[in-house]
């Protein structure tokens, strides 16, 4: 019969056997709220699928240390209300250690208070609107700011000594921010712009467009999504009106360009990552992740951000000191440092929550592809 000492050596040995793999079984749980059905689908499916195709390349590698990956998307159908609600879901039923990539700054406004009260990072929403950039314990973000873009823009149309801008816009909080950053731009140079309002989810119709002819516009610079900005390509195009447009990353940029059709050439757009057709490692990176996936679309800027937003965490991940642990994945995420993921570099602190400030115009070509 063995004895007790025998036995008690057993007994610690298959305990720490099975916590050893038990804990390496337990994915990390990274929460989601994204468009998945509705008007703005399209851009959801691209974040959540940009993101899906790095983890999975991770996970087919054997996750972290072990431990697998794994993104819960819920739809939030482009509302505030659904977002928050899908919040509360994710950290209180799937006990999500992070929330990733919400499509927009009004898609986080109600889930960003929640990740704070719960001590869980809330990283890379797809917005580089003022009320993600607020000082916040819990909220990093991956792109530049929508004033670092505007002033990008602005630069380029008034040096080639265009005068009247217009602003198209969303007639809520962040629409009206976007608004203030352009106002406080152009007063430096002593001029003023004029204010087209829309509601969030609204289509412009040609009673609109009439509106917006008022203003008389030498540029127009776009801050809302692919829908309406295509609508107004679309009427200008059948006018045949030209009066060019820059547009915020926040457009979508291939969302866009499928939505406007042949009317979109000539419109620039903000980006915020590199080209797609880009040489550099961590375009090609994903672009592999991508086509490994089994996803057919090709690569676009959309998947891009989420795919290289999905690297970083994934970094923060690895050198996290507490697998599994909330708060260890806001610390690690704090003392990331500058942080290379394959010639876009992004940099993390204590007192540095906004990893990167590169932005660049593209011009949509008339074979519908984004020119540098």
């Amino acid at each position: 019969m063995p004895s007790k000492h025998f036995l008690q050596h057993i007994t610690l040995a298959g305990y720490l056997l099975c916590t050893t793999a038990c804990y390496a079984q337990t994915p990390w749980v990274i929460g989601q709220s994204v468009p998945l059905s509705g008007g703005n689908a399209v851009f959801g499916t691209d974040i959540r699928d940009g993101a899906l195709a790095y983890f999975k390349s991770i996970n087919d590698k054997g996750g972290v240390e072990g431990r697998r990956i794994e993104l819960v998307s819920l739809d939030d159908k482009n509302d505030r209300k659904i977002a928050g609600a899908n919040t509360q879901k994710l950290l209180q039923e799937n006990k999500a250690v992070a929330l990733f990539g919400f499509a927009s700054a009004t898609l986080s406004l109600d889930a960003m208070p929640l990740a704070e009260k719960a001590d869980v990072l809330f990283f890379a929403p797809f917005s580089g609107a003022n009320p993600v950039r607020k000082a916040n314990p819990v909220v990093f973000t991956l792109r530049a700011s929508y004033p670092e873009e505007l002033e990008k823009m602005l630069a380029f149309w008034t040096g080639l000594g265009l005068k009247q801008v217009v602003v198209v816009h969303y007639d809520d909080e962040v629409g009206k921010q976007n608004l203030g950053a352009v106002v406080d731009y152009l007063a430096k140079q002593g001029k003023q712009p004029k204010s087209f309002s829309l509601q969030r989810n609204a289509k412009v119709d040609p009673n609109q467009f009439n509106e917006l002819l008022k203003l008389k516009p030498d540029v127009l610079i776009n801050t809302v999504l692919s829908g309406p900005a295509a609508e107004i390509s679309r009427q200008l195009v059948s006018r045949g009106m030209t009066i060019p447009m820059s547009s915020l990353s926040f457009v979508g940029a291939q969302q866009y360009i499928t939505a406007a059709g042949e009317t979109g050439a000539g419109v620039s757009i903000a980006q915020v990552v590199p080209n797609v057709t880009s040489p550099l490692p961590v375009v090609r990176e994903c672009a592999k992740a991508m086509q490994d996936s089994g996803i057919s679309t090709p690569m676009n800027s959309t998947h891009l951000e989420a795919c290289i937003g999905a690297k970083v965490l994934t970094e923060a991940i690895r050198r996290a000191k507490k697998p599994g642990n909330a708060e260890g994945l806001i610390a690690s995420m704090r003392s990331l440092g500058s942080y290379d993921t394959g010639g876009f570099v992004v940099s993390y602190g204590p007192a540095r929550q906004h990893g990167s400030k590169f932005v660049e115009l593209s011009m949509v070509s008339r074979d519908g592809r984004l020119r540098n």
